[in-house]
């Protein structure tokens, strides 16, 4: 089944946004680059996916990947990486963007329920604030140890 049919447009992520509210879905929202996707990833979106009906997942564009991480990220060009996580059972849109944080996904979307790693306090999520004030949560999933992009280019590139 060709999977292309989950990366949208903000915009029509907005209107299948709207549908699901009308159907009374819970909606859930994170965030990343995505770059090399690995097991820790798929743990994360599927536990992500676990506190909801339907995730949609902002990713980095390559612009703002390399702002992020470094002139030689990412290593796979963002049309690849939407693709790769739109192939993922757990998720069920992937919206493109440009910015450094994806508050204006997270203003425009107004998902029930934001994601964000256990890395990080509620108080560092983006977009937690206004999640809170518009009455849904914000749920901190647990890392699986050993799994990171970071180490992955590193092992590859011959250092530890």
């Amino acid at each position: 089944m060709d999977t292309q049919y989950k990366i949208k447009t903000l915009s029509q992520a907005q209107s299948q946004r709207e549908m699901w509210r009308e159907e009374g879905l819970k909606v859930g929202f994170t965030n990343g680059c995505f770059d090399l996707l690995h097991p820790g990833h798929v743990s994360y979106l599927e536990a992500s996916k676990s506190l909801v009906d339907v995730l949609i997942v902002g990713l980095n564009s390559d612009s703002s990947v390399r702002e992020l991480k470094g002139a030689e990220r990412p290593v796979q060009e963002g049309h690849g990486r939407a693709r790769v996580l739109a192939g993922l059972a757990a998720v069920d849109i992937v919206v493109e963007f440009e910015e450094l944080t994806p508050l204006n996904l997270i203003t425009t979307l107004q998902p029930d329920v934001l994601t964000k790693g256990a890395d990080y306090s509620i108080d560092e999520v983006v977009g937690a604030a206004f999640v809170l004030e518009h009455g849904g949560s914000v749920e901190l999933i647990p890392l699986v140890a050993g799994h990171s992009t970071t180490a992955l280019i590193a092992k590859n590139n011959g250092k530890k």
